[in-house]
């Protein structure tokens, strides 16, 4: 099924982001899978639409595609933002790949990053406003959701056999190929906890999107820093992916009913309330001074406001 600007599932308010690994939702009902046109462009793939046992809705998209096929450079990121949001989507929980930057976080480990150092080169979209006549800036202090992050850490017994780091720096890069040595090393000094190819621009448009967003990073492998060890290769990365997408399932599942409550029993709507409404006070224009295209563009994600 393809869906337009007119026929959102508007109920569907929580949405995961599968990263390296995880390609699927398990435990869940499967209600439909349904393509998303965007102005930006089509998703990674379809996004599966589940239910919960309490009768709420839950909307899957595998960041590269159910195959792995989009490179992390490649990804349409604002297609995928504007997708989720275009269905309803109100917070997202992410999860991604990463190294390990730190001797503490060890393969298998998830952290729960609440800031991030861009290493990116400028090839990505990064914001939905770029090239449509409307200006405005997004604040980006503080990249995640800390009440998000709180719901996940809460639930870190679910995974007992490994460690959840409550807090970390992600360094985003480029990629496709791993850190240099000497790159890694460099990451350190600066103090980050892990490295990943795709976290920005996909937190920014969150943010822009008023989405509520935070991401949990599972490592699988300590990059190329390690002294001790030769640099990382493909298939050590590949041999932690199976454990890590198990307890990433095993998280998801735990923290969902609390997700849940939040976002449809909490009459203040605290979880959600920082970003919900946050863009109308980003743009610099006045409204007859922005580009009629742009703002209809625009619309897609923004319908209160244009």
């Amino acid at each position: 099924m393809t869906l337009t600007t007119n026929t959102y599932f508007r109920d569907v308010r929580i949405g995961v982001i599968g990263g390296t690994g995880l390609y699927s939702l398990d435990g869940l009902k499967v209600v439909e899978e349904v393509t998303v046109e965007t102005p930006w462009g089509l998703p990674s793939g379809a996004i599966t639409i589940a239910e919960t046992s309490d009768g709420n809705k839950i909307a899957f998209l595998a960041r590269h595609g159910p195959a792995h096929h989009v490179m992390p450079s490649e990804v349409n990121y604002r297609a995928n933002i504007a997708a989720l949001k275009a269905v309803g989507v109100q917070v997202i929980l992410a999860f991604s790949a990463v190294g390990s930057l730190r001797e503490e976080i060890q393969p298998g480990d998830f952290v729960l990053i609440d800031q991030i150092i861009d290493r990116t080169k400028g090839v990505r979209g990064d914001s939905f406003f770029t090239g449509t006549g409307v200006t405005a800036h997004a604040s980006f202090g503080e990249p995640v959701s800390c009440a998000l992050r709180e719901l996940v850490a809460q639930r870190s017994d679910s995974v007992p056999n490994i460690a959840v780091h409550a807090s970390g720096t992600a360094v985003c890069m480029e990629g496709p190929a791993f850190s240099t040595r000497a790159e890694s090393n460099l990451y350190r000094s600066w103090g980050a906890s892990v490295i990943n190819m795709t976290c920005i621009p996909e937190s920014k448009l969150a943010r822009e999107a008023e989405i509520t967003y935070a991401v949990v990073c599972m490592a699988t492998d300590y990059d190329a820093w390690r002294q001790s060890e030769a640099p990382v290769t493909v298939a050590e990365v590949m041999k932690t992916m199976k454990a890590n997408a198990a307890n990433a399932k095993a998280l998801l599942l735990a923290v969902l009913p609390d997700i849940e409550q939040a976002v449809y029993n909490d009459p203040d709507m605290a979880l959600t309330r920082p970003e919900a409404g946050s863009i109308q006070y980003a743009f610099q224009q006045a409204p007859d001074k922005q580009s009629t295209s742009g703002k209809s563009k625009l619309s897609f994600i923004f319908p209160n406001y244009f």
